[in-house]
């Protein structure tokens, strides 16, 4: 049987190496389960081919350092669209004959946040689907058709589906909950930094639109650290960094730093998985805030950043969105609600000695390992 990894995310984001690094530590898990594993990558043309073939190649240098240089099958639609047809797609890395033959036998395909559409989707034996985001599936799939009539069976990460404060929007489908995934055999337990520094890699601003009760809250990462903004004053003997696509002449840059925060380029600093992994190790903990959403629906999402900072025994600050009661009681998280208790947590990671990496080590290796979630999910 080959295993199919459906992603439309990683190629089309040549800059976000945290981006590509989920569905990687997939990938990393299936090769450790030793399945015959294909990434499939679904890359929608921008309109510029000459940039779209810029991206395709640096996706295709990062998955050959990777060491998946013969495990993946990139297809690129110069006119994107929403439907998927194979005889309208180029392949890159596997050939077309031989992605038509794996097609035609036994076939698994792990369909990633709804990558992988109608009528490739049908190709595929077992078809699952992998939630990566509830709050925004789970919302839109009340309002469109997303893979609810075509797929066997279906995952989240949100880990308190089904829960009674879960306030998602209903569903009739039968979820089964997972970890997000991070490969614990290639990322390791890291020395304690010189410097104390909090950090967290994401978008500053967001497009995304759910609507709660009637109005449509804003998601972006700039109005969730609104009430966080003071932490740096709170806590002077550390550095609190944001690796956030902010603008250069952006006047959020010269307010963040006014009041303490140091503002990176993630695109320079997590251009690539390794560059990413290697910011992650350069931290002492991280410190982010959820969208209110998730927090308000009590999804029990929680973040592959997360993940990975734990696998190397970095402790995690950030709000609770129900799934902390699914994890053991020293576990690596500190959820937080208010400037009061973001910076007491602050104060005591900074405190916290051996016994706390190795706590979130502990929880990476026993909850969030990908070859474990893998298993679960594929049922082996």
């Amino acid at each position: 049987m080959t295993v199919f990894l459906g992603c439309g995310f990683a190629a089309k984001y040549r800059e976000g190496g945290g981006v590509f690094s989920v569905p990687l530590q997939w990938m990393l898990g299936l090769k450790r389960l030793r399945a015959d594993a294909v990434w499939l990558e679904i890359f929608p043309g921008s309109g510029d081919e000459a940039a779209d073939r810029r991206a395709i190649r640096s996706f295709q240098a990062q998955v050959r350092t990777c060491g998946l240089g013969q495990n993946y099958c990139l297809l690129y639609q110069p006119r994107a669209r929403d439907a998927h047809e194979l005889d309208e797609m180029r392949c890159f890395g596997m050939r077309s004959r031989e992605l038509r033959d794996r097609l035609a036998g036994s076939t698994t395909l792990l369909n990633l946040s709804y990558s992988i559409h109608l009528p490739l989707l049908l190709r595929f034996e077992r078809r699952i689907f992998c939630d990566l985001d509830p709050s925004e599936i789970f919302y839109w799939m009340t309002k469109l058709e997303m893979g609810q009539s075509t797929h066997h069976e279906f995952w989240t990460i949100g880990l308190n589906v089904g829960a009674q404060d879960c306030r998602l929007p209903s569903s009739t489908l039968k979820w089964r909950t997972f970890f997000p995934l991070v490969d614990t055999r290639s990322i390791r337990l890291q020395p304690k930094p010189a410097a104390a520094k909090f950090t967290t890699i994401g978008q500053w601003y967001w497009g995304g639109a759910v609507e709660v009760e009637g109005k449509y809250p804003d998601l972006s990462k700039k109005f969730a650290f609104e009430k966080y903004l003071e932490l740096p004053s709170r806590v002077p003997e550390a550095e609190f960094e944001l690796a956030m696509n902010i603008a250069a002449d952006d006047p959020e840059r010269a307010r963040l730093k006014q009041l303490g925060w140091h503002v990176v380029d993630p695109h320079r600093v997590a251009r690539t998985a390794h560059l990413y992994r290697c910011y992650v190790g350069s931290a002492s903990a991280e410190f982010t805030a959820i969208k209110g959403v998730d927090v308000a629906w009590r999804t029990g999402w929680l973040s592959d950043r997360a993940a990975m900072f734990l696998a190397m025994g970095r402790p995690v600050i950030t709000e609770d969105t129900g799934g902390g009661r699914h994890l053991p009681e020293r576990s690596g998280f500190c959820f937080v609600r208010d400037l009061a208790s973001a910076s007491d947590a602050a104060h005591e990671v900074l405190a916290g000695g051996d016994s706390l990496a190795a706590a979130c080590r502990a929880t990476a290796v026993e909850l969030f390992d990908s070859e474990k979630n893998l298993r679960k999910i594929l049922g082996g």
